[in-house]
Parts: structure tokens; sequence; C-alpha cells
């Protein structure tokens, strides 16, 4: 799981218009899914996007599945001195009412452990994301090429 050891100038969102899709379950809208294509040979990869709870009642991202991956994990990244650690998020992502959260490199994100083919650009990756009160949802991350992150790709 190198790919997310890099430098921390990070780009926060997708190299260009990866994509601009827009899904609504309930108060929760998902914003812009994407993945980076595949640089590297680990067989996982990250899922990004945002998610903005536009209601009262508090919400959270508890799982999340592809049939593109053995399976996801909903992970974090900490910077501890010089070094990241990256840990999965065993309660998921809490979503508290006028939230907006960004997943994106470098932070929290979606892991596809075990990808089954690796993610080209212009792929689509169908994934469901499951929230504690609103229920389920299908979306689809876009992947992106490859960007720049510090000096090295990404």
């Amino acid at each position: 799981m190198a790919w997310f050891r890099r430098s921390r100038d990070t780009l926060p969102g997708a190299p260009g218009a990866a994509s601009s899709s827009k899904y609504t379950l309930g108060e929760i809208e998902i914003g812009s899914p994407w993945a980076r294509a595949s640089s590297h040979a680990t067989g996982d990869g990250g899922g990004f996007f945002t998610l903005a709870n536009k209601g009262a009642v508090p919400d959270r991202l508890i799982a999340a599945s592809s049939p593109a991956a053995e399976r996801v994990e909903i992970h974090a990244i900490k910077v501890e001195g010089g070094d990241l650690r990256m840990r999965q998020r065993e309660n998921g992502l809490a979503l508290p009412p006028g939230t907006t959260l960004t997943l994106k490199p470098r932070g929290y994100h979606l892991l596809l452990v075990g990808l089954k083919t690796p993610l080209e650009e212009g792929a689509r990756a169908a994934v469901t994301l499951t929230f504690e009160h609103a229920g389920s949802i299908d979306i689809e991350l876009v992947a992106a090429a490859p960007g720049p992150v510090g000096n090295k790709t990404l």
C-alpha cells in the first residue's frame, strides 16, 4: 500500500474533470466520485468524492463494497512525524448535519483492496455506499490519470 506514501503536496481532487457526477440519497449528497488510475502493482486503489449532509439528522458512512475489488475499507491517513500511517475507520465516517467531507488522496478515502483488474484512465468502478440512517446507494468511481504528488506521480 505504498501508493499513499508520497510528498505532502497532494492535489485535493481528481486531475482534470474525472467525474462531475452527483448522487443524492435522502439528505446525503455524494459529489464527483473518482479513483486514481493504477500506476503501481499493489492490486489496491483509492476512491475519492465529497459527502455532504444537507439534513438536520447526523448520519455515518458505515460500509462500502464493490464488485471491482475483494473488499472496500473506509480509511484515514494520519501524519506521524515524517511518516504516514493509513488506518481503517472501523466505525466509518461521521457526517453531522451541515457537514461536507472531502475524501481525497492523503486524507479520508475508500481503499479498494484486491482489485480484480487494474483501473485504467476512464474506467468505471461501481461502489455501494452504506449509511447508518440513509441506507445504501450505488455510485460509480471514474478513474483519472495518475497525477502529480510532489515530485512523483500517483
